[in-house]
């Protein structure tokens, strides 16, 4: 089995390859090969995965991507419509396509134009790469019309489900999966650092932000033996998902933290086997430390809102504050909501996956993709969609000649300036605004 994995961003990328890595039956999180041919894994591994990047505002660092243990050979940049031609013309059985919305929305009806009639196709695959606490709906119907959408969770599975059936659309592709990062050995009480896992854009705020740090800070002062971490997610310049404007290196120059403070880059999996306790606003860390049994804080300091995600979690056990934290309280999570929003799960659950997959490709032909936005059900909305990805121009088969290098060495130019204006020149022109 041939897979393709189109993303966006570090984070996706990293659901992408190891959602591939499920799929073809391998273990996640692996380290790469040495020969770079193909990701192998556990006994049983039936295929190869290919990992391209969508070029854009969020296109990672090549830091970002040594800090995913895919197992997967590291990927090469293309366009949105270089991406259906490499489709056209290679023979992938499955595309996982790990983007925002708008761009699976984008490429599914890029790819429709390449099969508009019943034909044998690649089974395409998306989904979330972490909690789903906004847009849900929005979301959900930007991704209609892959052959699979994978719901990380019970919970999940029937919202998801429930939404597609609100708008008389068939739901059939909803298939029940796991985050295919969960994993790591099961907390044993011995760590005991105290690690905030920070996130680009939660909360936006420059209080809100500075708030939060400060108190991270004040609980290492109050417990000088204990390491206290600042995970971050990217370095000033990076981009992930999500642009942040305030980055926490920044705020905690004025903080003079205690010795026992640190900032942390790197892989969480290795930050939690040091982690007695992790905290964090509504961070998909949260998800990879309960389903270690490490105990978890949800913070409630700013209020549990729906823009904060920390709503998602109602129920869990693990809402607290940072007054509770300094005086030692430790949360204990519900089992019935773990088990519920796909933290602990009994058996595999990609099995079901690759069962969908393995059925799928037995048919000799498969139906055009079918989204529910068309130019007749989205007509304000769905040629946005496709004019920021070049897809309401004549189809990338059909542009030869000069004319195809002069438009692709143009746009090329034409997104090296752009990178290198938001991943240098706008931080550099803050960093002097602070001066």
């Amino acid at each position: 089995m041939r897979v393709a994995v189109l993303a966006d961003s570090d984070t996706r990328w990293k659901w992408g390859a190891l959602t591939a890595s499920r799929i073809v039956g391998e273990k996640s999180g692996g380290a790469d090969d040495s020969d770079g041919s193909r990701a192998r894994g556990s006994r049983g591994s039936r295929g190869e995965i290919t990992g391209f990047l969508l070029r854009g505002r969020a296109t990672p660092t090549s830091r970002q991507l040594s800090e995913v243990a895919s197992g997967v050979p590291a990927p090469r940049e293309v366009t949105g419509t270089e991406f259906i031609d490499l489709v056209r013309t290679g023979p992938y059985d499955v595309v996982v396509l790990a983007l925002v919305g708008g761009s699976v929305q984008a490429m599914l009806h890029g790819l429709a134009r390449l099969w508009p009639q019943p034909v044998r196709r690649p089974v395409l695959v998306t989904g979330y790469v972490g909690v789903v606490y906004e847009k849900l709906a929005d979301g959900l119907l930007l991704r209609h019309g892959a052959d699979l959408v994978l719901a990380n969770s019970p919970h999940d599975e029937a919202r998801f489900r429930e939404v597609y059936a609100g708008v008389g659309a068939d739901a059939s592709s909803v298939t029940g999966a796991a985050l295919p990062f969960l994993g790591g050995a099961p907390y044993g009480g011995v760590a005991d650092a105290v690690v905030f896992a920070a996130q680009p854009s939660v909360p936006e705020k420059r209080a809100d932000r500075a708030y939060l740090l400060r108190r991270l800070v004040g609980h290492a002062r109050l417990h000088p033996d204990r390491e206290v971490i600042l995970k971050l997610r990217s370095k000033p310049g990076e981009h992930t998902t999500h642009i942040e404007e305030l980055p926490y290196q920044r705020l905690v120059r004025d903080l003079a933290p205690p010795p026992n403070f640190r900032l942390v880059y790197g892989r969480m999996d290795e930050v939690l086997d040091r982690a007695g306790l992790l905290v964090t606003v509504s961070s998909t860390a949260a998800l990879e430390s309960l389903h270690r049994g490490i105990p978890t804080a949800l913070l409630t300091d700013l209020g549990i809102r729906e823009p904060l995600g920390n709503h998602y979690f109602l129920g869990s056990g693990c809402l607290t504050s940072w007054d509770r934290l300094d005086e030692g309280h430790r949360p204990t999570a519900d089992p019935d909501w773990l088990a519920r929003h796909g933290v602990t799960h009994a058996s595999d659950p990609y099995v079901s996956v690759r069962t969908r997959i393995d059925d799928l490709l037995a048919h000799p032909q498969l139906p055009p993709p079918a989204p529910y936005y068309t130019p007749t059900t989205a007509t304000g909305y769905l040629p946005g969609i496709l004019a920021r990805h070049r897809l309401d121009e004549t189809p990338p088969e059909q542009v030869t000649g000069v004319r195809r290098v002069i438009r692709d060495a143009l746009r090329d130019a034409a997104r090296g300036a752009y990178r290198h204006g938001v991943q240098r020149v706008a931080p550099a022109i803050r960093r002097m605004g602070e001066l």
